[in-house]
């Protein structure tokens, strides 16, 4: 009788070590089958491009950018304002707002500054096709250089909305995707002492500064903050004089760096090769 017990346990044992072997193998099957999937998924994905923020240098060199999409009315301050301390600038102007304004162009140009492109209509470029964001570009392209005899070749994309097919489609006609790497909030009417803490705190070499014309208190804000800056040490570049043209990556956080000089710091890994 107590053989037939041992011998029953002996079978139980054995049956629940069989459904736990199975249940174990199960899971194994089903992990690797994921683990497959997602490598699959992973080497089928485009990689992500990415837009210039700002760029690795150990050069304390910095550019203000301005975005003309609206209103005109500062427009001649600005110029006034970085006249003064012999400052060029980078303004990405919108295709319409030079339909208004043709006149701005043509000043902010004969001054010096880089008139670069913010599309023709001010759209959400990532909802349209290929096409029709190489014509906006185009357009914009188109009416800024009828002005100042000068083709853009840098676009700032509308609200800094941006998909690959918009990055891709700007590559296409030798054009860089620009973005920024310290916002001054500007268009939300901050003080200029709010303005000028949120820029002068977060420069670093290599930055790219975002103002917009039409701001109520940016040329309140500028002189101090250029003054800051001047004081720290930097020199203000356009943003076509800071960029590499060629040779380079762009990390996941934006920076651009130049391929052929030894990387700074700030370099980070996952860069993407362009």
């Amino acid at each position: 009788m107590d053989g037939r017990r041992t011998r029953l346990k002996f079978m139980v044992i054995t049956r629940s070590g069989i459904t736990a072997i199975l249940c174990v193998a199960v899971a194994v099957i089903f992990a690797v089958c994921i683990a497959a999937r997602t490598v699959s998924t992973s080497a089928s994905a485009p990689a992500r491009k990415i837009p210039i923020y700002s760029v690795g240098t150990t050069e304390k060199k910095v550019c203000l950018t301005f975005d003309a999409a609206w209103g005109n009315e500062d427009t001649q301050q600005l110029i006034d304002i970085l006249a003064q301390y012999n400052i060029k600038a980078t303004f990405f102007i919108v295709g319409e707002w030079v339909d208004k304004y043709p006149e701005s162009v043509k000043a902010l140009s004969d001054a010096g500054h880089s008139i670069q492109n913010h599309s023709d209509t001010h759209p959400h470029l990532p909802q349209l096709s290929r096409e029709k964001v190489i014509e906006e570009l185009e357009n914009c392209n188109d009416k800024i250089e009828a002005i100042t005899g000068v083709r853009p070749d840098l676009i700032r994309v509308p609200y800094g909305d941006y998909n690959n097919a918009v990055v891709e489609s700007a590559e296409s006609i030798g054009m860089y995707t620009i973005q920024w790497d310290v916002d001054s909030l500007d268009w939300k009417d901050l003080s200029a002492q709010d303005i000028h803490g949120k820029v002068v705190n977060k420069v670093k070499e290599g930055s790219i500064v975002l103002f917009h014309n039409a701001a109520l208190h940016t040329p309140e804000a500028l002189p101090s903050i250029i003054e800051s800056l001047i004081e720290k040490g930097y020199k203000f570049v356009t943003v076509g004089e800071l960029i590499y043209r060629d040779n380079y990556t762009v990390d996941h956080t934006g920076r651009q760096q130049s391929n052929t000089t030894e990387p700074t710091k700030d370099a980070l890994s996952n860069q993407i090769e362009v």
